[in-house]
């Protein structure tokens, strides 16, 4: 089941991008900016960071953004560490939040969310950056690596 999953998902739209002529490199840096600025605790902006990118770097708008949209969930998982991560940065005092709590603020004035969330947010924002940047440069050198490899092999049966 999980096989045929990754296959479907996964692998057949990969491979199909690949005989489309796009390189595994700019596939491979889809997936990573599309994964790391995926989880950027910025709340709503990922799909403006991802479109951006794409344009930027010229890579497939579709799939940064289906990276993107995956890892939806864990810009929520990951909200509170940035958080926290940030507030140990910065040595600031540990501010008693929770996503809900977040979602909450953000529901009943989004302005009101920002200025009280502001500092908070940006130290999240340079912890992100910290990690974001090394986690977006070894996805990119894994996947670089295993896509010219599956590039090698999917390729190979059409010559």
């Amino acid at each position: 089941m999980i096989n045929l999953f990754v296959r479907r998902w996964i692998l057949n739209p990969i491979v199909t991008l690949l005989r489309q002529g796009i390189t595994p490199e700019k596939i491979a840096l889809s997936i990573a900016l599309g994964f790391t600025l995926g989880v950027t605790p910025v709340l709503g902006s990922t799909t403006l960071l991802c479109l951006l990118s794409a344009v930027v770097f010229r890579l497939n708008l579709p799939a940064i953004q289906l990276v993107n949209y995956f890892t939806y969930p864990l810009q929520f998982a990951l909200l509170i560490p940035f958080i926290r991560m940030g507030e140990w940065l910065f040595a600031s005092h540990p501010m008693r939040i929770s996503v809900p709590k977040i979602l909450a603020l953000i529901r009943v004035d989004v302005w009101s969310a920002i200025s009280i969330l502001w500092t908070t947010t940006m130290h999240a924002l340079v912890a992100w950056l910290a990690l974001g940047s090394l986690a977006t440069l070894l996805l990119y050198v894994v996947l670089a690596a295993a896509l010219k490899r599956l590039a090698r092999s999917s390729l190979a049966g059409l010559r």
